[in-house]
């Protein structure tokens, strides 16, 4: 549960930032993520097999740059898409550029309504290659980008071509649904519905939820407000069954894999290898402390072997799929935090541990790619601080690590195989958004995009990141806003924005923007300061401190905001707490207590 804590102190320091323009709630609830955004590039990717990069202009043209040179070129524009579209067919025409999806150097795909259009930039030829139903959800194109899954209600379906559309599902009972998420989206499960790399099977989720208990929601809409119910198991209580089934586009036939009992389980990061000949699934039981990594026989749906198994006394947490070498296909990567920091594993199909890939006290975050000739796999992690992500190559045989990007920052990348450049951008707390090329070495071969501070104009606080000790001496971090106007004589109220659950951190050295910073800022010009600490349980500073709070949710993380406070406390004179939804305006309980 969020928490904002509202009291009043003096505190002394000497940064002030004074521009001309206040904020607005206006500015706060409908511009913080439009015009008072950092500019970006729109649907920026590497298209495949080439050194060049494309991207959206105005919302109507598609641009392709090259990442040496920086040469760029138009591709096409909205007005050639709707010249060729059969608007007959597939109804009005686009308003706005569509979002693509690169097929190989010459062909992307995009979809119009139910239609999923195929585009030949060379040749200018488009044409309908799928049709799926009305209404359908959780659409998953197939690799060939052609064959198209979706689920309609309970039900999942299977479109072929633009007239062949398969029933793969044919439940009446509303309880079994099929194709969707499962276990309340938890352990990497993000999706319902995994095609095979080929193109040739489908596996999905089938969940049976009659045992679970109905949970009241109320849809507030324009007439008025309903009831809605959905299925959410409470503590202690029945909770759904999932099954995986397997379906053969050849065939038509499903079978069902044999995962066995207990039915209360969780199976998580379902993943084909890339032969189409096994899937592997994380079980976990409901304790969640004991994961066993099972491979399947796709076609019979027997269980051939547990790969391997990992305990832990507080929880285990799969949230990685099984990462298989471009290379070998028999040898795949793994994610786990069996030594208190989330770090890779190299292991071969048949369950043998080759080697552990990284170690130290740092996390690794993602695999962006892999280097087919010298085996060099390329990642994010917080190696220099928690406060931010950087990318590293890391040698599969030697274990060598180089970092590659340099910039101060958190950077999010994009990796081409093709020719092991990566997209950088970042943003830090002074820079809204930078966008380069880069190399293997951290190199800037071009730059894409800087944007311009979009709040350049307005009176702001500059934030500012520290430490304070909490128990033990761990480094608790920090982030402070002052009121744009202040005084060090004078006393002021403070908002204490708590979140301190696993997964999330509040502090990081990013540009901050969006509803809740700008709030912030606005708040800051009405002479609030702004107090954020997170506690353990967060995330980004190892598994014994997120699993601190475990079972002590609501004792330990106070009495590390006790340490913030009492850091702010010295000085402070009253105390005002106020329990709020996270901008919500609930009215609730007001108290005050004399500190000092």
């Amino acid at each position: 549960m969020k928490k904002i804590l509202l009291f009043t102190f003096c505190i002394i320091s000497s940064l002030i930032f004074a521009q001309e323009e206040q904020f607005t709630l206006e500015d706060v609830v409908f511009n913080s993520y439009t015009k008072l955004a950092p500019k970006t590039l729109k649907q920026l990717d590497w298209i495949p097999n080439t050194d060049f990069v494309s991207y959206i202009e105005n919302d109507t043209t598609l641009i392709q740059q090259n990442s040496e040179d920086g040469e760029k070129e138009v591709l096409l524009n909205l007005n050639e898409i709707n010249a060729l579209l059969d608007t007959e067919v597939v109804g009005n025409k686009l308003r706005s550029f569509p979002i693509i999806k690169w097929i190989d150097e010459n062909k992307f795909t995009f979809w119009k309504d139910n239609f999923l259009i195929m585009f030949n930039v060379n040749n200018r030829f488009s044409k309908i290659s799928n049709l799926i139903l009305d209404n359908a959800k959780n659409v998953e194109t197939a690799p060939n980008n052609i064959y198209t899954a979706f689920t309609l209600e309970n039900n999942l379906f299977a479109a072929i071509d633009n007239s062949t559309i398969i029933k793969i599902t044919d439940e009446t009972n509303e309880n079994i649904v099929s194709g969707q998420r499962v276990s309340r989206s938890e352990f990497g499960i993000k999706d319902g519905i995994f095609w095979s790399p080929k193109s040739n099977y489908l596996a999905f989720y089938q969940k049976d939820e009659s045992m679970v208990a109905d949970y009241p929601l109320v849809e507030i809409g324009d007439n008025g407000a309903k009831l809605k119910n959905i299925k959410y198991p409470m503590v202690g209580q029945k909770s759904e069954n999932v099954k995986v089934g397997v379906f053969n586009i050849n065939t038509g036939n499903t079978v069902w894999l044999k995962t066995s009992e207990p039915k209360y389980q969780y199976l998580t990061n379902v993943t084909w290898d890339p032969t189409e000949t096994y899937i592997l699934i994380a079980h976990l039981n409901r304790d969640q402390n004991h994961m066993r990594l099972i491979k399947y026989n796709a076609k019979t749906g027997e269980p051939i072997k547990t790969l391997f198994e990992e305990k832990d006394n507080e929880y285990v947490e799969p949230e990685h799929s099984p990462y298989f070498l471009p290379t070998d296909s028999t040898k795949f990567l793994w994610f786990s935090e069996r030594d208190n920091w989330n770090h890779l594993y190299l292991y071969d199909i048949y369950g043998k541990l080759i080697k552990q890939v990284t170690k130290g006290n740092w996390n690794v975050k993602e695999i962006l790619g892999i280097d087919d000739y010298s085996e060099d796999i390329y990642i994010t992690s917080t190696m220099e601080t928690p406060l931010e992500d950087h990318a590293y190559r890391v040698n599969l045989n030697n274990g060598t690590i180089i970092k590659i990007t340099t910039e101060s920052a958190n950077h999010k990348l994009k990796f081409n195989q093709f020719n092991y450049y990566l997209i950088d951008t970042y943003s830090s707390l002074t820079t809204p958004s930078v966008t380069n090329i880069i190399d293997e070495d951290g190199e800037v071969l071009q730059q894409l995009n800087i944007s311009e501070n979009p709040i350049s104009d307005f009176n702001i606080s500059k934030p500012k990141i520290f430490t304070i000790k909490g128990k033990n001496n761990i480094d608790l971090y920090c982030r402070l806003i002052l009121p744009t106007d202040f005084d060090s004589t004078k006393k002021y109220p403070v908002i204490f924005y708590v979140y301190g659950g696993p997964h999330k951190q509040l502090v990081r050295n990013t540009w901050l923007h969006g509803r809740y910073d700008y709030w912030s800022q606005f708040m800051a010009q009405h002479g609030y300061i702004l107090f954020t600490l997170d506690n353990r349980g967060s995330a980004n500073r190892g598994l014994e401190f997120e699993q601190a709070v475990f079972r002590h949710l609501g004792t330990l993380e106070v009495e590390d905001q006790l340490r913030g406070l009492n850091y702010l406390k010295k000085l402070c004179l009253m105390l005002i707490r106020l329990d709020l939804g996270f901008l919500a305006g609930v009215t609730a309980d007001l108290w005050q207590h004399h500190l000092c």
